[in-house]
Formats: C-alpha cells, sequence, structure tokens
C-alpha cells in the first residue's frame, strides 16, 4: 500500500493549533460578549465560531491533500486544500451576514453596555491568542506552499483586527456615552469580513479552474530555460497551473532533427532537473520536437488545428 505524503500529512498539526485557538477564544470573547452586552464584542465571538468551522475543514482537507497518487487520481489529491479555502470564505460570507442582521436592531434601539473594563480586557487576550497562531500559520502556509493553512492564517489576521476595531469602538461608546457607535463598529466588522470572505472565495476558484502558476514562478521557470536557449535549442507551448501546493509545467523543446533520442532525452533532464530545483513541488512535461519539421510550429497555440 502506498504510504501518504508524510511532509504534507505533519501539516495537519497546525490545524489542530487553529482549532485549539478557536475554542479558546470562542469562549473569552463569548464571556466579554456576557459581561459588557456589546453587540459588537457578539460579532467577534460568531468570527471565532467560523474559525473553528474553518480549522475543522483546514484538518480533513490537509488529511486527504497528502493522500498519494492513486489510479483514481493521478495528479495526487493536493487539490483538495482549494475545498477548505472555499469552505472557509464562504462561512466567513455568512458569518458577515448573521453579524449585520444582529447589528442592525440595535441601531434603531441601541442598549447600555455593562463592566466594560473587565470585558475588553478579556477580548484583548483573545486577540492577542490570535494573533500568535495566525503568525505561526502564515510562516508555515508560506514555507510549505499550504493555501490552506495560509487562508486560515489570514482569516485569523482579519479577526485580530476586527477584535482590534471592536475594542475601540466599545472603548468609544464607554467614553462617549453614544450607544450607536456600538452597532456601528460591528456594521463596519462585517463589512470587512465580507471583503475578506470574498477574496478567500475567489481565490480557491482560481485555483479549481487552474489558474497560472504567479508572475514570480513563471519568471524563474524562462530564466531557467534561458540558461539552454540557443540557436540549436527553442522553446514554445509553455504552460502551467498549480494545484495546492503542487506546481505543474510543460513545454515542447525543439532541437535538430539529426539529434540521436539518446541525446535529446539527456537535454530533457538537464531541463527537467533544473525546473524541479528552482522551483520545488514541481511536476515537469517535456516533449521533443524536431526544429527541421514544419509540424513542429503547428502547435504553439493551447488546441492544435
Amino acid at each position: 500500500m502506498t504510504q501518504p505524503n508524510t511532509n504534507r500529512a505533519n501539516l495537519t498539526r497546525f490545524a489542530w493549533i487553529s482549532i485549539a485557538a478557536a475554542l479558546v477564544t470562542i469562549g473569552l470573547k463569548s464571556a466579554a460578549f456576557y459581561l459588557t452586552g456589546s453587540v459588537g464584542l457578539l460579532s467577534d465571538a460568531l468570527e471565532s465560531l467560523v474559525n473553528l468551522m474553518g480549522g475543522m475543514m483546514a484538518l480533513a482537507m490537509l488529511t486527504i491533500a497528502a493522500r498519494p497518487a492513486d489510479e483514481d487520481h493521478a495528479y495526487g489529491h493536493s487539490k483538495a486544500e482549494y475545498f477548505s479555502s472555499g469552505v472557509e470564505g464562504s462561512l466567513i460570507l455568512v458569518a458577515a451576514l448573521c453579524i449585520a442582521f444582529t447589528a442592525l436592531p440595535r441601531l434603531w434601539h441601541p442598549q447600555a453596555l455593562e463592566q466594560v473594563g473587565l470585558g475588553l480586557v478579556v477580548s484583548m487576550v483573545a486577540a492577542v491568542i490570535n494573533l500568535g497562531v495566525a503568525l505561526v500559520l502564515l510562516r508555515a502556509g508560506k514555507a510549505h506552499h499550504s493555501i490552506t493553512l495560509e487562508a486560515n492564517a489570514h482569516h485569523l489576521l482579519t479577526d485580530v483586527w476586527t477584535s482590534v476595531g471592536v475594542l475601540v469602538g466599545v472603548a468609544a461608546v464607554a467614553r462617549t456615552h453614544w450607544l450607536w457607535l456600538d452597532p456601528a463598529v460591528a456594521l463596519l466588522v462585517a463589512a470587512n469580513i465580507l471583503w475578506t470572505g470574498s477574496h478567500i472565495v475567489w481565490r480557491s476558484i482560481s485555483g479549481l479552474m487552474d489558474l497560472a502558476l504567479p508572475a514570480a514562478d513563471l519568471a524563474m521557470v524562462r530564466q531557467v530555460l534561458d540558461t539552454y536557449q540557443k540557436e540549436e535549442i527553442q522553446f514554445h507551448a509553455l504552460l502551467t497551473r498549480q494545484a495546492g501546493a503542487r506546481k505543474f509545467i510543460s513545454m515542447h523543446v525543439l532541437v535538430p532533427g539529426a539529434w540521436t533520442v539518446q541525446r535529446g532525452h539527456e537535454l530533457l533532464e538537464c531541463i527537467e532537473r533544473d525546473i524541479r530545483a528552482a522551483l520545488p513541488n514541481s511536476t515537469v512535461f517535456t516533449h521533443l520536437e524536431s526544429l527541421d519539421d514544419p509540424a513542429s510550429w503547428a502547435d504553439e497555440t493551447l488546441d492544435r488545428s
């Protein structure tokens, strides 16, 4: 039986950290809402509930993404990570609507806040926890090219800024006694969450649609090809896509028709090796063609006519 990718499987520990942080912050923020009655703090607690669901989804999808290629999934399971970030983005959108639904009535019927000082301290502790976990997840996501961990980290960072905004709003209410500030800040929080959720959903859709590699990665591929490019070696039909952490690169390599198969094969091996060295987690496909055959120039487009 084929064993899962150990390096990718180890990423699930970061999802467990996210889940643990969400449980702690839900408790803290719920306590802050109970103490103060602030709808802003309630909106903050609702977002942490989304964090919990996102963390659980991340755990499930990271586990699936770590599975090795099999007969039914010849290119692996790395695209599963896009489902995690897509679901998390959708949950964020739902949370934004719930926050707005809760805050709007408070604009017309404001309520006084209680024990503001203690509530702010409790919420501030939750924000610090989220900040620490977000930085850990973001570092791991970038190091391991995991869109799931990056999406989770950016969501937590948004949660931190949300908490800061809510804390400022509640403190302003306590100082000015303008009770409408509390639901107004909650609506601003909802708008911020809505923007973040939309961005995460769009990024997930782009990944599922086989978006090309980023410009920086593509530049590295071209840099490798430039070291081989000469009159007798040409390249065309360069195509790229990304599936989670895995990058896919394909191209046609044109050489003189008089070359032996062995010589052409050795060239392709060197090109593929250098691209994989420049871009880890890459699968490289090369197709050898003859410079002397007119048919070689007929397939520069995506669909050969």
